[in-house]
C-alpha cells in the first residue's frame, strides 16, 4: 500500500488522540491501581508484619520469664537422623600399615637416584615442562579469546585489543601517574599484533603513537604515526594525530596537514587543525576560505572566519554570505540579526523565517529584538503568530520545551520575551478536562524551585487570567511575590486579589496582615473596614481586628471591636477571644464573667471551658479548676483536650489514681485519640511505672498505628538508645512523612554525633510542615550548639516567615499569657529553653 501524507497525518491524529485518552484516564486507573493494592496487601499481609505487635510485647517480658521458658524436646526426624549421624562419625577403624610406615618416613631426605626406569616411577622433567607450556598457552589463547575487540591472529595464538579503549586508558593512566614498564611492554607488545595483522587499522596506529608518547619515545611515536599516515591515508584521525604530535616543528606540521588536507578535502577536522597552526588573523582567514572552497556548507568554518574578522561592515557581508550559502542554520541567521541594526535585523529574522518555517528560534529572537527595542507591546503578537505558524508546519514544541526557553531567556535578560513564550504557550495541549489549574501551579512551583522567579510570575499571571475566582492561585501568586517579591508587588497583588473576590476571608486577612506588617496601620484598618462591608459578621476579620489594635496597644479599642461583635455576630470564639483578652490584661474576674456568660449559651464549647479552668489555675484555685475541666468533660465528652487538662490538674495535686481514672474515661469516649493515650503514657512514665507505660505504648500503637505522637514517645522515652535508630526506621516505613518522626530521628543522629545526618533530618522535617513549630525550635537549638551564626539567623528568618502555630513546646510558649505580646523570633528562643 502507498503511505501518503494524509496517512501521516491520520497517524498523527489517532497518535495524540490515544495519548489524550490516555491521560485522562490514567488518574482514575492509578487511583483504581492504588486502591487494588491496599485492598491486597491488607488481605494478605506479610508474616513479619502479622507478628509485629507480638514482637513489640516481647520486650516487656522479664528475664525471670524468659529463664522460666521450658527447653524445646527434640521431636522430629531431621534431629533423629542428625544425632545417629554425630554418633557414626565417632566410630573407630583400624589404621592400615601402610598409613603408619608413611608417617614414620616423613621428614627424610633421600639422596639416592634410581637408574631403573621401566617401572614408570622414574620422574620426566620434559613431560612436566611440555605439559606446563601446553595448559599456559591455553590459559592464554582462553583469556584472549574472552575479550571484547578485535581479534587477530598471530602466530597461532588470539590477541584482543581495542584501540579506542586503550588509548582513553593511556590518559587516565597518565594523569595519575607514571605507567610501570611492564605494562608498557605488554601493551606494546599487543597493539604492534595488532598493526601488523591489520595494517589499516587507523586507531591502532594513534593508540601505539600514544603508548609511545607516554613511554617517552617520540622520536618513535613519530615514526609510527607517519607509517599511519601512509598505510590508512583515508583516516582523518591519524592524521590528526600526527599534526598534534608534531606540533613542536609548526613547518612540519603544516606540511602533514596539507598531505592530510590533499587526501581528505572534505575533513573539516583535519581543516581546523590546520587553522590552529596559523598564528596571524590574516593566514587563519586564508587557511579557512580555502578551506569553505571544499567545504561551503560548515557552519563552523563560517563562524571562525566571522570570529576572525574585526572590521563590522566585513562581518555583515560575511554573514550576508554565510546565510546565502547555509539557509537552514538557525546560529547563523541569529547571529547576523544580532550584529545588524534594528531595521535590518527585521529584515533578516524574516527572511530566516523564510528560510526555516520551522524554527521557532528564529520567532523568539524576534520577539527579543522588539523588546529591545522597547516595543514590547508587540512581543505578545509576534509569539501568537510564532504559535499559528510553527503549528501549521507541524514543528511546536512540547509545553515543558517552551518553559525551558521562556528561563534561558529569563536568564538573559529578556523578562517580557519570556512571558510573552509563557502566554502563548503554557496551555499547549491542555484542555479544560485536563485540570490545567494545577498543572500550572506545578509548573510555577518548578521554576521557583530552579529560581526562575519571572518564569513562575508569568505562570501564575495566565493562571489568574483564565482562573480569575480561584483564591488557591491568588494565594500562590501572594506568596511568590512575599518570598521572591517586593512589598510593592505584594500589596498590588492582594489589592487586585480582594477586587476580584470579594468574598474570599483568606485573602482579606492576609491583605490586612500585611498591610499591618508593612507599617502602614491606617491602610491596614482600612483593608479591614471594607471587609466589614463584603462579609458582614465574619468572626474572624473581627478578631484579627481584635490583634491589630492589641499589638498597637489599643486595649479600649479591642474591647470596643469585641463588644461590637459579641453584639453582632456573637460566637463562641468571640466569647473566648474576649476573656483570653481580659485574661492577658490581668482582668481575671472580668474574664470569669465573659467565659460564663459564653458558656450560657454555648455550654458545650470545649474551648470556654478549658479556658476557664485555665483562668481558675492561673488565679491559683486549683478546686474550682479541676471543677470546670470536669463539667467540660461531661458537656463535651469528644473533646480530648479537656480530659488532659483535668488529669494533669489531678496529678498536679498528687491523686495519680483519678489522673489515670480520667484518661481511661477519655479513652472510653475518644478510643481513636492518640493525644489521650500518649498523655496515659506519659502519666505512668512520669510516675516511674515503666512495665505500665510499655503496656500502653503496646495497646496504643495497635488502636493508632499511624500516629507520629505516639511513635515519637516510644522512641525517645521507651526504648534503650541502642534500639531508638531501627525503632524509628520501623516507624518511618509505617508513618510516612511525619515531620514529628523526622525530629526523632534528626535528634538520635544528634545523639550520635552524626552531625551532617542530623542537619539533613531537621531541613526535611521543617520543609516538610513549616507550620510545626517544634521542628524549627528543635532545628534551631541544634544549631546554637553546632551552627555557624549565618545559619541560625537564616532559620531564624524562615521561621518569623512560616509563622507556625501547631507543636505541643511551640503552643505551650505561645499560648502562655505571659508572651502574649512577644513576636515569633522571642517564642522562639523561649521554646527553645524548653525543649528538652
Amino acid at each position: 500500500m502507498n503511505y501518503d501524507k494524509d496517512d501521516d497525518e491520520a497517524d498523527r491524529i489517532y497518535q495524540e488522540i490515544d495519548e489524550k485518552m490516555d491521560k485522562r484516564r490514567r488518574a482514575r486507573r492509578e487511583a483504581r491501581e492504588k486502591k487494588e493494592r491496599e485492598d491486597y496487601e491488607r488481605n494478605n499481609p506479610k508474616i513479619q508484619l502479622q507478628f509485629a505487635d507480638l514482637k513489640r510485647s516481647l520486650g516487656s517480658v522479664t528475664e525471670e520469664e524468659w529463664a522460666a521458658l521450658p527447653e524445646v524436646g527434640d521431636m522430629t526426624g531431621k534431629a533423629k537422623r542428625a544425632r545417629e549421624a554425630r554418633l557414626s562419625n565417632q566410630r573407630a577403624y583400624a589404621v592400615p600399615d601402610s598409613v603408619i610406615s608413611a608417617a614414620s618416613q616423613v621428614g627424610e631426605l633421600d639422596t639416592s637416584i634410581s637408574t631403573e626406569s621401566s617401572d614408570g616411577t622414574m620422574t620426566n622433567f620434559a613431560s612436566i615442562g611440555a605439559a606446563q607450556k601446553s595448559a599456559l598457552q591455553v590459559r592464554l589463547d582462553s583469556a584472549a579469546s574472552s575479550t571484547n575487540g578485535a581479534q587477530t591472529a598471530v602466530s597461532g595464538t588470539s590477541t584482543s585489543v581495542d584501540p579506542r579503549g586503550y588509548i582513553t586508558a593511556l590518559e587516565k593512566s597518565q594523569a595519575q601517574g607514571e605507567i610501570p614498564v611492564e605494562d608498557i611492554n605488554r601493551a606494546r607488545t599487543l597493539l604492534e599484533s595488532a598493526v601488523k595483522t591489520n595494517v589499516h587499522n587507523g586507531p591502532g596506529y594513534v593508540a601505539l603513537c600514544r603508548l609511545e608518547e607516554v613511554a617517552g619515545k617520540i622520536g618513535t611515536a613519530k615514526k609510527v604515526i607517519q607509517k599511519g599516515c601512509e598505510m590508512c591515508p583515508r583516516s582523518t584521525a591519524v592524521w590528526e594525530e600526527a599534526i598534534r604530535i608534531n606540533r613542536d616543528n609548526i613547518h612540519n606540521a603544516k606540511i602533514i596537514a596539507a598531505t592530510g588536507i590533499k587526501q581528505n578535502p572534505k575533513a573539516i577536522k583535519l581543516w581546523l587543525a590546520a587553522i590552529e597552526l596559523e598564528k596571524t588573523a590574516n593566514d587563519r582567514k586564508k587557511v579557512t576560505r580555502q578551506a569553505l572552497d571544499h567545504n561551503p556548507q560548515s557552519v563552523e568554518l563560517w563562524k571562525m572566519l566571522i570570529n576572525d574578522t574585526e572590521d563590522i561592515e566585513a562581518v555583515k557581508m560575511l554573514f550576508a554570505k554565510a546565510v546565502d550559502t547555509v539557509k537552514l542554520s538557525e546560529e547563523l541567521w541569529i547571529s547576523y540579526a544580532r550584529v545588524s541594526d534594528p531595521d535590518e535585523a527585521q529584515q533578516i529574522l524574516n527572511a530566516a523565517r523564510k528560510a526555516i518555517p520551522t524554527s521557532w528560534a528564529v520567532w523568539v529572537q524576534a520577539c527579543r529584538l522588539q523588546e529591545q527595542l522597547g516595543k514590547e507591546n508587540l512581543c505578545d503578537k509576534i509569539m501568537e503568530r510564532a504559535v499559528k505558524a510553527l503549528i501549521k508546519e507541524n514543528a511546536m514544541l512540547k509545553r515543558e520545551d517552551w518553559i525551558k526557553q521562556a528561563e534561558i531567556c529569563e536568564e538573559e535578560g529578556a523578562i517580557v520575551t519570556a512571558g510573552s513564550i509563557i502566554k502563548s504557550t503554557v496551555g499547549w495541549k491542555l484542555d479544560e478536562d485536563d485540570e490545567r489549574r494545577d498543572t500550572w501551579l506545578q509548573d510555577a512551583k518548578d521554576s521557583i524551585a530552579r529560581s526562575r522567579y519571572e518564569t513562575a510570575r508569568a505562570i501564575l499571571e495566565h493562571t489568574i487570567s483564565v482562573f480569575p475566582q480561584s483564591t488557591k492561585v491568588w494565594h500562590e501568586a501572594a506568596d511568590l511575590e512575599k518570598r521572591h517579591g517586593s512589598i510593592d508587588t505584594l500589596l498590588d497583588v492582594l489589592e487586585r486579589a480582594v477586587d476580584t473576590c470579594p468574598q474570599s476571608e483568606s485573602l482579606w486577612l492576609m491583605y490586612a496582615r500585611e498591610m499591618w506588617q508593612a507599617d502602614r496601620p491606617n491602610d491596614a484598618r482600612n483593608v479591614i473596614a471594607r471587609s466589614f462591608q463584603s462579609l458582614p459578621g465574619n468572626e474572624n476579620l473581627y478578631t484579627r481586628a481584635v490583634d491589630f489594635e492589641v499589638d498597637a496597644n489599643q486595649y479600649d479599642q479591642a474591647r470596643a471591636f469585641l463588644r461590637l461583635a459579641r453584639d453582632t455576630a456573637a460566637t463562641d470564639r468571640i466569647f473566648m477571644k474576649s476573656a483570653v483578652l481580659e485574661r492577658q490584661l490581668g482582668n481575671l474576674d472580668a474574664a470569669l464573667d465573659l467565659v460564663n456568660e459564653g458558656l450560657q449559651t454555648w455550654p458545650g464549647s470545649w474551648k470556654l471551658h478549658a479556658v476557664k479552668g485555665q483562668i481558675y489555675e492561673s488565679m491559683s484555685k486549683l478546686k474550682e479548676a479541676q471543677e470546670a475541666f470536669s463539667i467540660g468533660t461531661r458537656a463535651n465528652p469528644k473533646a480530648p483536650i479537656l480530659f488532659i487538662l483535668l488529669a494533669r490538674i489531678q496529678e498536679k495535686q498528687g491523686a495519680i489514681v483519678k489522673a489515670r481514672s480520667t484518661l481511661d474515661r477519655g479513652r472510653q469516649q475518644n478510643p481513636k485519640s492518640a493525644q489521650i493515650l500518649c498523655e496515659a503514657v506519659r502519666l505512668e512514665r512520669r510516675a516511674n511505672n515503666m512495665n505500665a507505660a510499655q503496656q500502653l505504648m503496646a495497646v496504643a500503637l495497635q488502636q493508632c498505628p499511624q500516629s507520629g505522637i505516639l511513635w515519637a514517645e516510644k522512641i525517645m522515652y521507651l526504648e534503650t538508645r541502642t534500639q531508638r535508630k531501627p525503632r524509628a526506621l520501623e516507624a518511618i516505613k509505617k508513618v510516612e512523612n511525619d515531620p514529628i518522626l523526622f525530629v526523632v530521628v534528626a535528634r538520635i543522629f544528634w545523639g550520635e554525633r552524626k552531625l551532617d545526618k542530623a542537619g539533613t533530618w531537621f531541613t526535611r522535617a521543617v520543609n516538610l510542615d513549616p507550620d510545626f513549630g517544634d521542628g524549627w525550635v528543635w532545628y534551631y537549638k541544634f544549631l546554637l550548639q553546632h551552627g555557624t551564626e549565618e545559619k541560625q539567623a537564616e532559620v531564624m528568618n524562615r521561621t518569623v516567615m512560616a509563622e507556625p502555630k501547631h507543636g505541643e513546646i511551640w503552643q505551650s510558649v505561645r499560648k502562655d499569657p505571659k508572651n502574649a505580646k512577644k513576636g515569633v523570633e522571642e517564642i522562639l528562643k523561649i521554646a527553645v529553653t524548653k525543649a528538652e
